[in-house]
């Protein structure tokens, strides 16, 4: 655990270098020539951050923009050098293999909106600027990659956050002290009083607090077997960063969760997992509940039993004052009307 501990410091004094290094030297940052809205975290995962991108995305929508995500597309496993359309206006272009399993979903959450993935997010904005007409670009994880200027700095956080320490002692990617360079937190919280406690301890004084909702289950396969009622058992599979989270969230909405199975963040599910997942379904008479992420990755398999994702939207609270600081600070980069 020592060994650990002094990882940890090592890696965490680099991160805060690094951070400081491209603040103290704004001519190595690069620039898109639309707007940059970043939505990121402290952690490896289980913040909620791409549901914030989706809602952020619709708000943009609403409001007359052609916004374009930008994904690093992390665990994919083949592509060509450079950026990947994922999805356009129009339809998806791209399976898991080449989009990853977040950018899948999100191109799957958002018709109409495009995904674009790839290790330079500077290359992936000049083509949604060239080819896709973006008018705002959205980062998808974007709080660490500071080599891309933004307008929009929005960091989504816990009071977990709070406590941990960095990789790989602990889960987080920089010290806690880098939240302090967000223009806003979107705190996911108990209650109000929580999300204070979150923000005065962080020391940023803008911030949201993000409430959590499950949707209806969609069937993963088309031709698979019918859903049961939704007071029937379910089994929960997950393999998401904080795959309790969504355990509780489902028995917290009314489903009866008899059974759990966890696999790691970005799975890749093989024959052998979904041989075990049905077996235990039919051990436990039960409907296969999962993430939409998960579901990026599944396809459209049939796994011979009552089998769905269950979407997860977010909302922003308060969502006007949300709205009014999200447009000032892109209103005072663009001198046009945007939201």
């Amino acid at each position: 655990m020592l060994i650990l501990r002094a990882a940890g410091s090592i890696y965490g004094a680099v991160a805060g270098w690094r951070r400081d290094w491209y603040a103290r030297n704004p001519a190595r940052r690069r620039r898109l020539q639309r707007p940059v809205i970043s939505v990121g975290n402290l952690s490896v995962g289980g913040s909620g951050k791409t549901p914030i991108v989706a809602h952020v995305a619709r708000l943009l929508v609403e409001h007359g923009e052609l916004p374009v995500i930008l994904s690093r597309g992390y665990a994919r496993h083949r592509g060509r050098r450079g950026p990947t359309v994922v999805s356009d206006r129009s339809r998806v272009l791209a399976d898991f293999d080449s989009a990853g399993d977040e950018p899948l979903m999100l191109a799957r959450m958002l018709p109409g909106v495009p995904v674009v993935v790839g290790s330079s997010r500077f290359l992936s904005g000049r083509l949604a600027e060239e080819k896709l007409a973006a008018t705002v670009h959205l980062l998808d994880d974007g709080f660490q990659h500071v080599q891309l200027e933004r307008d929009v700095d929005l960091l989504a956080i816990s009071q977990r956050d709070l406590d941990d320490t960095p990789l790989p002692a602990g889960r987080l990617r920089e010290p806690l002290t880098g939240a302090r360079t967000a223009h806003a937190l979107a705190i996911t919280a108990n209650d109000d009083a929580e999300a204070e406690y979150v923000a005065r301890t962080v020391g940023i004084s803008t911030f949201f607090r993000v409430k959590r909702h499950l949707g209806v289950p969609r069937p993963i396969a088309s031709d698979g077997p019918a859903m049961a009622p939704a007071d029937g058992r379910v089994l929960a599979v997950a393999g998401i960063a904080r795959p309790e989270r969504f355990f509780r969230d489902l028995a917290a909405n009314g489903w009866n969760v008899v059974e759990t199975m966890s696999f790691r963040d970005h799975h890749r599910f093989t024959a052998h997992d979904l041989k075990l997942i049905e077996e235990a379904a039919r051990s436990a008479r039960a409907t296969v509940l999962v993430t939409e992420k998960d579901a990026a990755r599944l396809g459209a398999v049939s796994l011979g039993v009552p089998a769905a994702s269950v979407p997860l939207t977010i909302t922003i609270e308060p969502a006007a004052a949300f709205l009014k600081w999200l447009r000032d600070r892109l209103e005072s980069r663009v001198p046009r009307s945007i939201l």
